[in-house]
């Protein structure tokens, strides 16, 4: 395994497999890794003949400086977690790197600024934007892997790349789940254990939801069960609980939803604080 820490580094090292056909595949990340992460670099590895991940913790999506300077970093500790999973090159840059002078860009992504994460997290999604589409710039992949439990995320990047020509194909990989059900996430060690306790809500609340739902209960009267749920837990605020159309994200505001079984895609998506630690998460239907 190489590690690469500069743009013209990965250009010089990843142009040579180009030169001869072979296909790249990236796992962008942040670091402090897991298992969800791992998955990602499993598929690479079976789909992509040189799988590159990144660590980079992206200062330009973070609207809340705190949460910035929480975020886990734990590379020595990820390193060894990758070299042990076969990985080719890690793009390792610091922040002078990819950002040798301000972004003066700005990426608008319409209606999915206003909803759900857009409208908690102003500026996060330019900030996303603006890195994935450097990252793809510099290592120029054939494939890049994200995971399904950031469902906004996957929208906005997947509407980058169309609108902008990108030659890259996304490989959506389903959330990993620790065995009581919490989504995989490099905020989740940051939970003392009464709030990981705590956490467990989100997935229960999609999966009961999603069970009322399919047997015909009405939305809205079930929305306010959750919310009561949330309510009776200490240390717990709720930020979202929303009914989705997958594709669009589109926030589903009918009382009675009668086409789950024509074919058509929903997924619950929840955002809530637990202690201090905001974790997100989604269920399709």
């Amino acid at each position: 395994m190489k590690i690469i820490k500069t743009k013209h580094q990965a250009k010089d090292q990843l142009l040579k497999y180009k030169n001869v056909g072979k296909s790249i595949g990236l796992v962008p990340t942040m670091g402090a890794l897991h298992e969800g992460h791992l998955n990602l670099v499993e598929k690479s590895k079976y789909h992509s003949d040189v799988t590159v991940v990144s660590i980079f913790v992206n200062p330009t999506q973070f609207n809340n400086l705190a949460d910035l300077e929480k975020y886990p970093r734990t590379v020595e500790e990820d390193l060894k977690l990758l070299e042990s999973k076969g990985v080719d090159y890690v793009f390792l840059p610091d922040v002078e790197e990819m950002y040798p002078q301000e972004a003066k860009l700005k990426m608008d992504f319409g209606d999915l600024e206003t909803i759900l994460e857009g409208a908690l997290r102003p500026g996060h999604f330019n900030g996303v934007g603006i890195v994935v589409s450097k990252l793809f710039h510099i290592i120029n992949p054939d494939y890049a892997y994200f995971g399904q439990k950031d469902l906004q995320q996957v929208a906005i990047i997947r509407q980058m790349v169309n609108d902008l020509s990108f030659g890259v194909e996304l490989v959506v990989v389903p959330t990993v789940r620790e065995a009581d059900g919490l989504a995989m996430s490099s905020r989740n060690r940051r939970l003392n254990p009464a709030d990981r306790k705590n956490a467990l809500v989100l997935y229960e609340s999609m999966v009961f939801a999603k069970n009322e739902l399919l047997a015909g209960r009405t939305w809205f009267e079930l929305k306010d069960k959750i919310q009561h749920k949330f309510n009776q837990l200490d240390g717990v605020k709720l930020e979202y609980f929303e009914l989705v159309e997958t594709d669009t994200l589109n926030i589903v505001v009918e009382q009675h939803i009668t086409d789950f079984d024509q074919g058509k895609k929903y997924s619950l998506c929840t955002a809530a604080f637990v202690g201090d630690v905001r974790l997100i998460d989604n269920l399709p239907i």
